[in-house]
């Protein structure tokens, strides 16, 4: 029979723990946009093209002022 109330409290306090925790997620925003990350991937990212082009210019700059 000990056990049985053991088995009941450990249940109870497993759950309340759960609840605390899906609280604590919600509070901090976890389940505030659940659709967004998944078109993040696909957003082109502008930034890292510009850099290709600067490090290219800079190397035929390079190139141009060792042949002169």
């Amino acid at each position: 029979m000990y056990s049985t109330y053991f088995l009941i409290f450990i249940v109870f306090f497993l759950g309340f723990a759960a609840w605390l925790l899906f609280v604590w997620a919600v509070k901090s925003g976890q389940f505030e946009d659940p659709e967004a990350p998944k078109y993040r991937m696909l957003d082109d990212d502008d930034d890292d093209d510009d850099d290709d082009d600067d490090d290219e210019k800079s190397k035929e700059s390079r190139s141009s002022n060792k042949n002169k």
